[in-house]
């Protein structure tokens, strides 16, 4: 089979597309024929090596985490699903033709491969940093990076459970916050005081990494009120950085109860075939994404 790996830790140009033996699903997980795999700051953080600590590699190593597919192996112990059945989830190394999937759930109906397999890693982070960062229904929510595939979700989620959002975007992505349930605003110099001109922060989110740890602090007036997914330095500031990835299970059943209530739609900015892997670790590792953006096979 094809599968995108890397030989050394680096950037984009590190990444090779290579025949490979097929994976199998072991007892618990299941394998899939991949249609589409989902691009996320994770699999670029991993193959730099910045996160060795919490997601070692033996080199060579594969890429990828989430995907989207038809189930073609099915490991002793799992039931519920079968041969045949189209799933989406999260698994080992997702940018090949096969991959072996630990948590994964039925597609719900009307949605492509393309779009399933933008959803498990974003929804969880999504679900787990509204909750650790404490934020409750009438309470008012400040996004910043609002406009990728973590913030679509947050906004969406925040939305259904009454708690009000404002997102920070650039320009072009301001309609894309409002449709979405936001109150939108600018980054940029400024954007404090435009803030501040929309009303009480309760808490904050920090989802791009752009510097502005001290400024949510003061927005909420508590580093206790503002989390990260992004700024590895946050700790320095009293700001919590939230890495550790919750129940996916629980999390694809939260993401099928949504987009089955339709509360929830992420959509796909650019799709990319398998080759172009690294030119979709490029554009992901540039931001400014709306949506997610994914690989097909």
């Amino acid at each position: 089979m094809k599968k995108v790996s890397f030989a050394e830790f680096g950037g984009p140009d590190v990444l090779r597309l290579l025949d490979a033996p097929e994976p199998h699903a072991g007892p618990g997980h299941i394998r899939i024929a991949v249609r589409a795999a989902g691009v996320n700051p994770a699999d670029w953080r991993i193959r730099e090596g910045q996160v060795l600590a919490a997601h070692p590699v033996e080199l060579p190593a594969g890429v990828g985490l989430d995907a989207a597919g038809v189930v073609d192996e099915v490991g002793d112990g799992v039931d519920g699903v079968a041969v045949g059945d189209p799933v989406f989830g999260e698994g080992f190394d997702t940018y090949a033709e096969f991959a072996v999937l630990s948590a994964w759930a039925l597609m719900p109906g009307g949605l492509s491969f393309e779009e399933a397999a933008g959803y498990p890693s974003v929804v969880e982070t999504a679900l787990r940093v509204i909750r650790e960062v404490g934020v409750r229904p009438g309470q008012t929510l400040l996004v910043s990076g609002a406009s990728g595939g973590v913030g679509s979700a947050v906004l969406q989620i925040a939305r259904d459970r009454g708690i009000a959002v404002i997102g920070t975007a650039g320009a072009r992505n301001q309609d894309y916050l409002r449709e979405l349930g936001a109150v939108p605003t600018t980054y940029g110099e400024g954007w404090v005081e435009r803030v501040r001109g929309l009303g009480q922060v309760d808490a904050a989110l920090d989802l791009a990494g752009s510097g502005v740890i001290r400024e949510l602090v003061e927005l909420t007036g508590d580093p206790r009120r503002v989390l990260t997914i992004a700024d590895l330095g946050a700790p320095e500031a009293g700001v919590r950085f939230s890495g550790a990835a919750g129940s996916m299970p629980e999390a694809l059943a939260e993401a099928v109860d949504l987009i089955g209530r339709g509360r929830l739609r992420i959509p796909v900015e650019r799709a990319y075939p398998l080759a172009d892997a690294a030119a979709a670790h490029v554009d992901s590792q540039a931001g400014h994404t709306r949506g997610r953006r994914v690989l097909l096979v």
